[in-house]
């Protein structure tokens, strides 16, 4: 069995990498780290963590790239975050901010990372994430194809001092291809790769969208894109393993994300039954297309709850778990041959909805709920986050965790909190892992790493801060 884990080798630092001067020449490099301290002390359970000892070099900003940043660090990896002093990850200032300015955002999709400020657009601080590189072993990035090598932080610059990299790109339509060049936000990637088209409300007559296409609240395609990221990276890492383990010579490896691509992974059969059918799969509303009976249906107000939503989702699309669910309601009727099978039940969608909502329509959502939970039949509310935030399912899990958060001002005064964000998953023997700490302030481990990892000196630190090439 392949592992992840590989030895790190701590001790002094060798003095070809130079506090201030470049990078030693390829071939001369000798793969020595120092284990740097952490925000947390790590005990047994982080050791034991599938990707502890892995390094990863981010220097990506927004969601993509830090959020597969954040799913390695979770499992283990040490994640350096590079980012721009001053300002840093712009998602720092996103949506809703804390007292200290920050966003509750940034504290969770930051958590367990280093940040480290260094400005790349100066030469100087691109020489010091050069070094960094030739320590790690994987670099996340979402930056616009080009941007790296503008900068000469490219696979092509960096595989000569650390030949065994993995780098891990993330964009919006991939590094080839003749839109490559073109910067891609989720939103619009996810309106390329054909999901925005399928959700929304159809037009009866066309079948077309009936109207702007229904966003999720969200943005998907950046998680998505992150999450292929995230899996990319291991694969890559259990392949270098795997040839190092044959003796083969062939070093480094790219991993090319693209977030039009990674939505389309999530599309289903519309492409296939295009290509065999001709069918251009539309706008279905809150139902499928093609799968008969599951939808979100309405139930009477409840004035005793304080939910903010009156909808149930009832999945009653099983062969089996459809004649429950008829029985449940007594429609009995609409049971039999004619409806044995979903290809039956899809001609007589109609018929079959209105019944579940003439039925449901008269009961509050936990009466719909007993019910359905009573005959088999997979249900569950519509609710907004204060229930998830209440679901007694999740709490038993751990699903939702509270992480202390330390931040400091710019006079040097400490205040703390707590900040409640959701565990990552897989569930591995038992466990899903913790956060050992929450996304620190900018600049946090700024000298702890420059000092441990490069070997930079005190002086050496002031004069790099006073020219603003770090922060």
């Amino acid at each position: 069995m392949l592992s992840l884990r590989r030895h790190i080798v701590s001790g002094p630092h060798v003095s070809r990498v130079g506090a201030c001067g470049q990078v030693q020449a390829p071939g001369q490099y000798q793969r020595t780290r120092n284990v740097s301290t952490s925000s947390s002390t790590s005990t047994e359970e982080d050791n034991d963590l599938p990707l502890a000892g892995v390094r990863v070099l981010e220097m990506g900003q927004l969601i993509a790239g830090p959020f597969a940043g954040q799913l390695l660090g979770q499992f283990g990896a040490e994640v350096i975050k590079i980012e721009a002093p001053g300002t840093g990850d712009p998602l720092r200032v996103w949506r809703e901010l804390d007292e200290d300015g920050t966003s509750p955002w940034f504290r969770s999709i930051g958590r367990n990372k280093k940040s480290v400020a260094i400005d790349l657009r100066q030469l100087e601080g691109r020489e010091l994430v050069k070094k960094l590189a030739a320590k790690s072993d994987v670099i996340i990035e979402n930056f616009k194809p080009g941007t790296l090598e503008k900068w000469s932080l490219g696979p092509a610059d960096l595989h000569p001092y650390n030949p065994d990299l993995i780098f891990t790109r993330v964009s919006g339509y991939g590094q080839t291809g003749p839109w490559a060049p073109r910067p891609g936000f989720a939103s619009v990637c996810e309106a390329e790769s054909g999901f925005r088209y399928i959700n929304g409300f159809a037009d009866p007559e066309t079948g077309g969208l009936a109207g702007p296409p229904v966003r999720p609240n969200i943005s998907l395609g950046d998680s998505v894109a992150g999450l292929h990221a995230a899996f990319g990276t291991v694969l890559a890492l259990l392949q270098k393993q795997r040839r190092k383990a044959q003796g083969s010579t062939k070093k480094g490896s790219t991993v090319d994300v693209s977030i039009v691509e990674s939505m389309l992974n999530l599309m289903e059969g519309v492409i296939p039954e295009y290509d065999r059918k001709g069918k251009t799969r539309g706008p279905s509303g809150s139902s499928v297309t093609g799968i008969v009976p599951t939808n979100a249906y309405p139930c009477k107000p409840d004035p005793e709850s304080d939910s903010n939503s009156d909808y149930v989702v009832i999945g009653g699309n099983g062969d089996s778990i459809y004649k429950r669910l008829m029985n449940a309601i007594g429609r009995e009727d609409l049971t039999g041959p004619r409806f044995e099978r979903n290809i039956q039940r899809v001609k007589r969608q109609r018929e079959i909805e209105n019944a579940i909502i003439s039925w449901t329509s008269e009961r509050t959502v936990d009466e719909v709920l007993s019910e359905m939970n009573r005959a088999g039949v997979p249900v569950g509310r519509v609710v907004s986050v204060k229930e998830v935030m209440e679901n007694e399912q999740l709490a038993a899990r751990g699903a939702i965790q509270a992480v202390d958060v330390t931040s400091m001002d710019k006079e040097g005064n400490v205040s703390g909190w707590q900040v409640k964000m959701p565990a990552t998953y897989p569930v591995i023997d038992g466990v899903s892992p913790k956060p050992r700490w929450a996304g620190p302030d900018l600049g946090t481990h700024t000298e702890e790493i420059l000092r441990h990892e490069l070997g930079l000196r005190t002086h050496e630190l002031a004069r790099l801060r006073k020219d603003g090439i770090i922060g």
